[in-house]
């Protein structure tokens, strides 16, 4: 069956930066500023806000798994 929507979450990260971003149906929903130490929402005004409850400290945690990943691929 067709999927109604089409959702992505990325999680990318190196020694010194990070990003972490949800989409859905091709257009960025959320993503953390982890300068700022906030989750961002650049959805348009007339839309019914989409937020993700809890979305930057999983963000958070999923950049330290991905830094601990980072050190693991890097000793191979």
């Amino acid at each position: 069956a067709d999927a109604l929507h089409s959702d992505i979450k990325i999680n990318g990260c190196s020694d010194s930066d990070g990003e972490f971003m949800f989409g859905l149906d091709g257009e960025e929903v959320a993503y953390a500023d982890f300068n700022k130490k906030e989750f961002i929402y650049p959805q348009p005004p007339f839309i019914d806000p989409i937020t993700v409850p809890g979305g930057y400290e999983f963000a958070v945690g999923n950049q330290q798994i991905c830094r601990a990943n980072l050190k693991v691929d890097s000793k191979g």
